[in-house]
């Protein structure tokens, strides 16, 4: 191996073995130079390399992302020895923390601040990673702007990291949703990354952005995109965690909310709460997954809907404000996008409301409807059972209510038996508190 090729930090070959000591010191230096290369407030405008967000003379409002070089620094305060002053160590993360805040009752649970539902509760959690998953074209990204639209509109910033989309599409539904051109120029970034993090200065130019809008909200769109283009696989856990610690974490350690918009396996009856791909997707969350259940397709001219569900909520601050499901998941939101045209666009998280009279199994009841429209002849109790999964009192119980509210007849079948006829197909649309 020769010099060029030997790992950071190895000995040069031909020189004598350090000592102990002198390893030390060597690390600790090189610690410091790359804790000086990385540090965004080291990057800072000069004559040779304007602001990151500069304007070309010759065409207006168009940003550029430009790199930018180090100031000179001053040198270190010499020690009286004549040595450089060692730079304070950072506090080890294993040394036990302080719990006097805890203990003396000053603590204050994390409370979701970012976004916005119809009434005023908040959707994310500053500091902390969320996700947003759902079937293709359900309405994640529409659901992640409507938070950022929030977001701006209150003064805010917002960070978009994109890795299925493009500036157009994105930027397109925030004007429609009524952001308005100045708001996007000064306070929203759109990055669509075509190369790893981890190339050349990559992660430079992502710091310097987060610098310097000190976004409340950071959308990641296109985890398995995102993931591809950095060689890691999907499904394995580990690489999920080291994903999330290369790009989620450290956005998140600034204060802002980051929110990966996921997709889920096409299998809707084993899907669960879990995104495509590995587990460690939702178990590593520390804020809140809401769950997307598309009702109605989005698209211009038209009002798409989708159920808003709570898969997992960290903090625990979120389900108080929602409805209990027979999925296991809560109800947190109708949500909706009504299209006027290809300009305008308006955005609701309705309130849930709890149903006051009887008890409909919804889910049941839709999966008991496709049973009977999938069978080429009317069935009986037992032939619906057959077919649908679940508790077999539920099954009966939800046929019935399809009876009940018009949606099935039952007609005499051979020897006494009761079988069961499809009048109009029921969707789970009206009641998914239930």
């Amino acid at each position: 191996m020769t010099d060029n090729q030997r790992r950071p930090g190895a000995w040069p070959a031909g020189t004598n073995r350090p000592t102990p000591s002198q390893a030390a010191e060597a690390a600790r230096r090189e610690a410091q130079m790359w804790a000086e290369r990385t540090d965004p407030n080291l990057w800072a405008e000069d004559t040779d390399h304007p602001s990151i967000w500069s304007t070309q003379p010759d065409t207006p409002n168009r940003k550029l992302w430009l790199p930018r070089q180090p100031q000179q620094t001053t040198a270190p305060t010499p020690h009286p020895n004549g040595q450089p002053r060692d730079t304070p160590r950072p506090k080890s993360t294993w040394r036990p923390r302080d719990l006097t805040d805890i203990l003396n009752g000053t603590y204050q649970a994390p409370q979701p601040t970012i976004g916005r539902r119809d009434d005023g509760v908040g959707l994310f959690y500053p500091g902390r990673t969320h996700s947003v998953v759902g079937e293709s074209e359900g309405g994640k990204t529409w659901f992640a702007l409507l938070a950022a639209a929030s977001e701006l509109n209150a003064g805010n910033s917002v960070v978009f990291i994109d890795f299925e989309d493009d500036a157009p599409g994105v930027v397109g539904r925030l004007l429609t949703l009524g952001v308005t051109h100045t708001v996007i120029s000064e306070r929203f970034a759109y990055i669509r990354p075509e190369e790893p993090l981890t190339a050349d200065f990559n992660k430079l130019e992502l710091a310097q952005a987060i610098h310097d809008l000190r976004p409340t909200f950071v959308p990641v769109d296109g985890v398995t995109e995102a993931m591809a283009l950095h060689s890691m696989e999907l499904k394995d856990n580990t690489d999920v965690a080291r994903f999330g610690r290369m790009l989620m974490r450290p956005i998140a350690e600034t204060g802002a909310a980051v929110a990966t918009l996921d997709h889920v396996t096409k299998d809707k009856e084993g899907r669960g709460r879990y995104a495509l791909g590995g587990g460690h997707k939702l178990n590593g969350l520390n804020g809140a997954q809401y769950t997307l259940e598309n009702r109605k397709p989005f698209g211009i001219g038209l009002t798409g809907k989708s159920t808003v569900r709570i898969a997992k909520d960290r903090p625990g601050q979120l389900r108080r404000h929602a409805l209990p499901h027979s999925s296991g998941m809560h109800w947190f939101a109708d949500f909706s996008i009504h299209s006027h045209d290809e300009s305008f666009a308006e955005g609701s998280l309705a309130t849930p409301i709890e149903q006051t009279g009887p008890f409909r199994p919804t889910g049941l009841m839709q999966k008991v409807s496709d049973a009977l429209a999938g069978a080429p002849t009317p069935l009986n109790v037992r032939g619906v059972q057959d077919r649908v999964t679940g508790n077999k009192d539920a099954v009966r119980a939800a046929l019935a209510r399809l009876v009940d509210e018009g949606f099935a007849a039952v007609e005499p079948g051979p020897r006494g038996a009761q079988n069961h006829r499809l009048i109009k197909p029921f969707t789970d649309t009206e009641g998914a508190a239930t």
